[in-house]
């Protein structure tokens, strides 16, 4: 193998990268050309003399990816197969079950289900849990388990899955499942509608110009975008999106890198559908990346109001190279800057703490821009709204009942608990929420808080050092401290809770849309936003129109 591996692998990885360094990095050409050829020996020895019999791919396959985890997450290495899954995953046979899914240990968990969609027509609720699919054992399969419920339309596929600990079978028939960027608008009042902005995929920009249009027609003289929990997306989109209120000709954004190359100002090239109507956009801290260029342009353009939780700060812009053998790279190329010249990104990730994680800017280190009529907005990563809400930030005490799933496993069993709820709103009472605390307890799930964390990675040092038991009765005093302080955190924020079962419930009996449905009526952003709009003398101030 040794001799193979040097006369087939390493020399044309030699030779690309001189290539590419060649004509990229002249100024570091000593020093790159220095670094690769002592990493070229290295592997080469290690392959020749190791004990054992090496695998040349698996070693530089960890090698490269080891070395991009030292630099951002978006940074990402694809190997052959993962190049190939990727090109499945985005190709036009693919279709689907219309369902939100995850993958935990040996089951795929159904986290969301899609209105008449396969999924739902095969009877599949959320809190289902996938353990078979075909002849297929999901606890004897390690790949990447969604791939099996992937095909052509009207392939039927039959799966084993558990509810409230019975097994059941049941058979999807594929089809296309379209993901709708907006999955809801309507009119809250008279005079407001309300567009939800969930996904920037390629009809991003024409179904929010269609809703835009036709509450319009409907009579809406002001308008809510709402653009909560909105991941992003492709780039173009956020531009046209913004192209809806603001004229042609427009600086949208801008992206700056070391490589003039990556350098770009986009400008709206497009006719407005409307430039004067008033217009209330609300973030939160899941707001990324298209939903930060569409909130940060219009606030620095004062074309809109921007209202909620500071957004998520992903200011980092990636671009896919092909590499030699099948394989890709996705590299971070530049950053994100509004118009008046604030970077978008949040964490720095040149600038590592000791412990190896980004830093972010400190709130006294912000730096101060303008915006076209001179208000005072500043940077320091993702897009801080002109009127905060407190109630658009999550405790930490709740972002661990998200992660951790408590929350969404009460609402599995307060669902076959309550079955013939239909469309009743849920009323959360003070037993419920001591009923849910109990579940938590029963459940034994764990909040996993910083504190938490770092009590239980010191007993595990204790046990590797063998004096866990001199150690032990102290550490089971603290760690129930931590616990009684975290179910404390669990009655100071029972409101924020509370309300977020609320949403899963109705989820799970009205889908999403009645979610936004519920919204309209009861959301407190929501409610805030018609406010200020209702308000034209407030709207102007916070503007200064």
């Amino acid at each position: 193998m040794a001799s193979f591996f040097k006369k087939k692998f390493v020399i044309p990885i030699v030779a690309s990268a001189f290539l590419f360094v060649g004509s990229s990095f002249k100024d570091d050409f000593f020093e790159i050309a220095k670094q690769i050829e002592i990493f070229t020996t290295l592997f080469k020895e290690l392959n020749t003399n190791y004990v054992d019999e090496a695998n040349p791919g698996e070693l530089m396959d960890k090698a490269i990816k080891g070395m991009l985890a030292s630099l951002d997450p978006y940074t990402v290495y694809f190997n052959e197969q993962d190049v190939l899954r990727f090109k499945i995953n985005n190709s036009g046979e693919y279709t689907g079950i219309g369902a939100l899914i995850t993958r935990k240990e040996d089951k795929l968990t159904i986290k969301e289900i899609y209105k008449n969609f396969p999924a739902d027509k095969a009877g599949l609720k959320a809190g289902d849990e996938i353990i078979q699919i075909g002849d297929v054992l999901l606890a004897d399969f390690k790949d990447e388990a969604s791939q099996l419920l992937k095909g052509t339309k009207n392939t039927k596929i039959d799966i084993k899955y558990l509810r409230q600990g019975k097994t059941l079978t049941t058979q999807l028939i594929l089809d296309e499942v379209a993901v709708k960027s907006v999955p809801f608008y309507a009119k809250i009042d008279a005079n407001t509608g309300y567009i939800v902005l969930a996904h920037f995929n390629k009809k991003a920009a024409l179904e929010t110009k269609e809703a835009l249009e036709d509450l319009k027609k409907q009579g809406a003289e002001r308008i809510i975008l709402d653009l909560r929990d909105n991941p992003g997306g492709l780039l173009n989109e956020a531009v046209n999106i913004c192209n809806l209120f603001v004229p042609k000709n427009e600086i949208i954004v801008t992206t700056k890198s070391k490589n003039e190359k990556n350098n770009y100002t986009y400008k709206t090239v497009n006719e407005a559908v409307d430039t004067e109507i008033p217009l209330v956009i609300i973030v939160n801290g899941n707001s990324a990346s298209a939903s930060e260029i569409v909130s940060g342009a219009l606030q620095d353009l004062d074309r809109a109001v921007v209202l909620g939780s500071r957004s998520f700060g992903k200011g980092l812009v990636q671009k896919p190279v092909d590499l030699t053998y099948g394989t890709q790279l996705k590299v971070t190329i530049s950053r994100y800057y509004t118009p008046s010249g604030r970077c978008i990104q949040a964490l720095d990730y040149a600038h590592k703490d000791k412990n190896g994680l980004a830093t972010r800017t400190e709130g006294k280190n912000y730096n101060a821009f303008k915006t076209r009529k001179g208000r005072t907005v500043y940077d320091g990563g993702g897009i801080l709204p002109d009127v905060e809400l407190e109630e658009s930030k999550k405790s930490a005490i709740t972002n661990a009942l998200i992660k951790n799933d408590g929350i969404f496993n009460y609402v599995t069993d307060y669902y076959y608990k309550n079955p013939n709820l239909g469309e009743q709103i849920p009323t959360i009472t003070d037993t419920d929420f001591q009923e849910f605390k109990n579940f938590l307890k029963a459940r034994n799930i764990s909040f996993d808080t910083e504190t938490e964390i770092a009590l239980k990675n010191t007993l595990a040092v204790a046990k590797k050092e063998k004096i866990d038991d001199a150690i032990i009765a102290e550490y089971q005093q603290l760690l129930t401290s931590v616990q009684k302080s975290e179910e404390k955190l669990l009655d100071k924020n029972q409101n924020e809770i509370k309300s977020l079962m609320v949403d899963e419930i109705i989820k799970r009996f009205q889908y999403q849309e009645g979610v936004y449905n519920y919204y309209i009526k009861n959301n407190i952003e929501i409610k805030k936003a018609v406010s200020i709009l209702n308000n034209s003398t407030q709207y102007k101030s916070i503007l200064k129109i």
